[in-house]
C-alpha cells in the first residue's frame, strides 16, 4: 500500500484515525498519507428564511487549509520522515465525490474514525464514515475512537460463505494480508444452521483455495445476533482487525442498517476494515 486517504473534520475521533493511520503508515511502509477535509457551503434559497448564517466561500477554504496545516504539522511529529504527508480541501459532499478523490489521489485505503458514543454523536460523527464505507469501492478502515495502533497480528475475515469465487476481492484482501503478515481467521456466523446448505461445504473448499498459501483457520459460532457473534469472537481472540465484504442485501447491510440496535461498526472497539466485492 503506497497511498492512505484520512478524511477529516478536526474532531477528537478524527485526529485518533489520523495518529492511527500514520503510524500504521509507518509500520507497513506507505509512501504517502493524504489529509482531505470535504466542507460544503451553505447557500441560500431565495425567500426561504435561514438562521444558518452564511459564511463566504473564500473564509470557508482557508479555515479549511489552515486546519489542515495544523493536523500535518501534528502527524509529521509522528511520522519517520519518509512518509510524504500531503492536504487537499474541496467544497463538496465528501460521500459524493469520495470515489473521485481516491481515483485522483490513487488512494489504496481510506482511514476514517468513529465514535461509539449517543444516539446524537453517532449520527454527527458516524454518518459521514458510515455513508462513505457504503458508497466507495475503496477499502475504509474505520477506527473506533479509543482505538490506538499496534502490531496486527491477528485479523478476522467474516465471511457468509456465499459464491464466495464471484463475490471475494481476493487481491485485495491478498494485498492486506501481505502488508500485516497476521494470523487468517475466517468466521462464519450462522444460527441452528438457518443458513447451512448443500454449497457450503463447496464455498469453504473453495474459499481455502482463494487463500492458499495464507494459512487460514476456520471457525463456525452459532449466534442469533450476527454483530454480536463477530464481536464475541474477535474480541475471544484478542483480533488486532475485523475484515467485512460489503453485499448489497448481505452482512454489510444488516451490519450497518440505521435502524439496528446493534451496529459492529459503532459497538466494536476493534478496528473495521471493509472491502467491496
Amino acid at each position: 500500500m503506497k497511498t492512505i486517504l484520512v478524511p477529516t473534520d478536526f474532531s477528537d475521533v478524527a485526529y485518533n484515525a489520523a495518529t492511527y493511520a500514520i503510524e500504521m503508515a509507518n509500520a507497513i511502509g506507505a509512501e504517502r498519507l493524504v489529509l482531505y477535509h470535504a466542507y460544503e457551503l451553505v447557500v441560500p434559497i431565495p425567500d426561504v428564511p435561514t438562521s444558518v448564517p452564511m459564511v463566504n466561500a473564500d473564509d470557508l477554504r482557508i479555515a479549511s487549509l489552515e486546519g489542515l496545516d495544523k493536523m500535518k504539522k501534528d502527524l509529521e511529529a509522528l511520522g519517520s520522515g519518509k512518509i510524504n504527508i500531503l492536504t487537499r480541501a474541496d467544497n463538496t459532499l465528501l460521500a459524493a465525490t469520495i470515489n473521485e478523490v481516491c481515483k485522483n489521489e490513487e488512494a489504496d485505503i481510506i482511514v476514517m474514525g468513529i465514535t461509539g458514543g449517543s444516539k446524537l454523536e453517532e449520527i454527527l460523527v458516524g454518518s459521514n464514515t458510515i455513508d462513505v464505507a457504503k458508497q466507495t469501492t475503496t477499502p475504509v478502515l474505520i477506527i473506533p475512537e479509543d482505538a490506538k495502533f499496534k502490531s496486527i497480528n491477528k485479523v478476522v475475515f467474516a465471511c457468509d460463505l456465499k459464491k464466495v469465487v464471484d463475490t471475494t476481492p481476493v487481491d485485495l484482501l491478498k494485498k492486506f494480508m501481505d502488508a500485516f503478515h497476521a494470523e487468517l481467521h475466517v468466521l462464519n456466523i450462522d444460527h441452528d444452521s438457518k443458513h447451512f446448505t448443500a454449497d457450503t461445504p463447496f464455498e469453504s473448499l473453495m474459499l481455502d483455495t482463494l487463500l492458499a498459501g495464507y494459512n487460514p483457520v476456520y471457525h463456525f459460532i452459532d449466534n442469533a445476533n450476527v454483530v454480536q457473534g463477530i464481536i464475541s469472537f474477535s474480541e475471544g481472540i484478542q483480533a488486532d482487525l475485523i475484515i467485512t465484504m460489503p453485499k448489497k442485501h448481505g452482512l454489510f447491510e444488516s451490519i450497518f442498517k440505521r435502524s439496528s440496535t446493534s451496529k459492529l461498526a459503532f459497538k466494536t472497539h476493534i478496528p473495521l476494515l471493509t472491502i467491496h466485492e
